[in-house]
């Protein structure tokens, strides 16, 4: 019996194979190909693929993808699509919420919340050791909390939301906006160009507030940082520690320790562990 792992994020989908006892991994630019038509080649070229995780970058319940700001999608219900055409088990979540699974196993910590900036930014909160889900598994999409206005629009629609100022696709948006080359954080953040430093200093506040947000509503024990972005410059941690407290309620932060994912990606790592 064969499982198969997905993690696919607004940049890439990145996948494992586990087979024979071998892992056959792959990445591919997720915006080349839809989720389904991945998962059927897999499933046409593997048939004994029994089992399959997949960490989402977006909206889910229940199996279904219910919206994805950075990701198109073909098939909405794609665990009964699959589960039905194939006879397989297929476990999908949040991609965050994946993470705080990973995240999890490596703290004693049962209140816990997770902060991470990659393609866009996500939120997940662990509460006295369950993940906080909300109605419909929507609790603390912190990336589309209003924050300031934009001249363009997130994926969701609207123009004020905290990704679309502390995330790598809304650095990519304001570069361009403003006639810009692409530039890495580190690059806006040493910028001699006026608008660079103005980007890296709403992206900086975005990701405070935040932060602030995320551990004056849920009071963590541990907030930990994570994401391609903030993976890439481990120093913000340093910036976030130092300045957090001009942002969040005095009394949250008491307790806290703030800590780097230990994970290069703790998504794929949570989706082993649907």
């Amino acid at each position: 019996m064969s499982k198969l792992y997905i993690d696919i994020g607004g940049t890439y989908l990145r996948s494992e194979l586990l087979k024979n006892g071998k892992i056959f991994k792959e990445k591919v630019p997720s915006h080349t190909i839809s989720l389904s038509d991945y998962l059927e080649d897999k499933l046409k070229t593997c048939p004994d693929i029994r089992k399959i995780g997949i960490s989402f970058a977006g909206q889910t319940n229940h199996g279904k993808i219910l919206s994805s700001a950075n990701i198109g999608v073909s098939e909405y219900n794609i665990k009964k699509y699959i589960e039905k055409k194939y006879h397989v088990s297929l476990k999908i979540d949040n991609d965050i919420n994946c993470a705080l699974l990973a995240e999890k196993e490596h703290s004693k910590a049962k209140n816990m919340a997770l902060l991470y900036i990659g393609t866009g930014m996500g939120a997940a909160v662990l509460e006295q050791g369950k993940i906080v889900r909300g109605e419909s598994n929507l609790a603390f999409e912190l990336g589309h909390v209003p924050f300031k206005k934009a001249p363009f629009r997130c994926g969701c629609g609207k123009d004020n939301c905290l990704e679309l100022f502390s995330s790598g696709s809304g650095l990519k948006k304001w570069c361009a906006y403003y006639g810009l080359p692409a530039m890495s954080v580190e690059e806006l953040k040493h910028s001699k160009n006026k608008r660079a430093r103005k980007i890296y200093k709403n992206f900086t506040e975005g990701l405070l507030r935040a932060g602030a947000t995320l551990v004056t509503l849920a009071n963590p024990k541990i907030l930990v940082l994570g994401g391609g972005v903030i993976l890439s410059n481990p120093y913000l941690k340093d910036e976030v520690e130092k300045k957090i407290g001009e942002y969040a309620l005095a009394s949250s932060l008491e307790e806290l320790d703030l800590v780097l994912s230990q994970f290069k990606n703790a998504s794929m790592e949570g989706a082993k562990r649907l």
